[in-house]
């Protein structure tokens, strides 16, 4: 089978295709016949060995897939050879073919394409989280999303608007910011031209009581100094780069909760509240939900992908396509 490899880390540029020998599930794994990878930013820290766990070399990037099961291994219920499934690994998406433990692999909603079931389970999953469960996501909150054009950032627009929030929509251009006003964000704003602390000060009345940042660098402080008095503030990631500093004074002072939102050890440490996410994100697709796909790249075009996600280019989501 073919499968893009990082074979030493650095820059995207470095990922290659290779043949490989194709990989057979053992007890409690499935074998998937993988059609669609997403790509998340995750991936090009994993690549630059910048993750908080390294992948040790050679391995596969991509950590979300959509395919069908082509085998099973001992001890597996619930699936069949031919499901359409979708779901999470830590490394190994990127390839025509994967074995992942089958606690990871779960039916796609129906109406979701194969490219939107790639596109949908790590960033709705973390989007869904970040709001309700770290969040305390109330309807008529005023909710921030910064990098909001981005995988993670339109997912949890999207989600946002649907469960009743009033979202202030953030990110680095007038363009971008569109493809947030066409999710229902009623407010924007280009936070790399515009004072983001004192704009949503002015938006809201008084501040903000939800910020959802994956990005951090020099825009977590403003939001944060953004919130009402009792806000809260769920830190994602650190697309921008950089990770802040916050003055804990400012928490203290404003009573704020600041809380921290990792998708793979949240899964493993909640599933009562994995469960229901996925439950109540099923949900909403079947009332016309759809992840954001804004590019399809073949499984050659990795690097390129990988790249364009590095700078910030693409507005939604980025897919591999695996089959050829």
């Amino acid at each position: 089978m073919r499968a893009a490899r990082c074979e030493v880390y650095g820059s995207p540029a470095e990922i290659v295709v290779r043949e490989v020998q194709d990989p057979e599930p053992g007890p409690g794994q499935v074998l998937v016949d993988v059609e669609a990878a997403g790509v998340n930013f995750p991936d090009l820290l994993f690549v630059a060995d910048r993750y908080q766990v390294s992948a040790p070399l050679p391995f596969t990037p991509g950590s979300e897939f959509a395919g069908r099961v082509a085998a099973l291994g001992e001890g597996v219920e619930g699936l069949s050879v031919g499901d359409a499934v979708h779901g999470s690994v830590f490394t190994g998406a990127m390839a025509e073919r994967l074995v992942a433990p089958a606690a990871s692999v779960s039916p796609i909603p129906e109406g979701l394409s194969m490219e939107e079931a790639a596109a949908f389970r790590v960033t709705y999953m973390t989007g869904y989280h970040s709001l309700v469960t770290a969040g305390s996501l109330r309807p008529g909150d005023w909710v921030v999303v910064l990098g909001a054009a981005g995988g993670v950032g339109t997912a949890t627009v999207d989600i946002a608007v649907r469960l009743g929030a009033r979202v202030i929509a953030a990110a680095s251009s007038a363009e971008r910011l569109k493809v947030c006003a066409a999710l229902g964000a009623e407010e924007v704003v280009d936070y790399t031209s515009e004072d983001l602390k004192a704009r949503i000060k002015e938006i809201t009345g008084g501040g903000a009581d939800l910020v959802v940042d994956p990005v951090g660098d020099r825009w977590a402080e403003p939001a944060l100094r953004a919130l009402r008095w009792g806000g809260r503030f769920v830190s994602v990631g650190f697309a921008g780069g950089e990770i802040p500093r916050i003055p804990l004074n400012l928490v203290l002072l404003k009573n704020i909760t600041v809380r921290g939102m990792e998708l793979r050890t949240w899964n493993e440490r909640y599933p009562e509240e994995t469960a229901k996410g996925r439950a109540e994100l099923a949900r909403l697709v079947e009332d016309g939900m759809r992840p954001a796909v804004s590019e399809t790249h073949d499984l050659d075009g990795v690097a390129v992908a990988l790249q364009r996600v590095a700078d910030r280019l693409p507005t939604g989501k980025v897919v591999i396509r695996t089959v050829r």
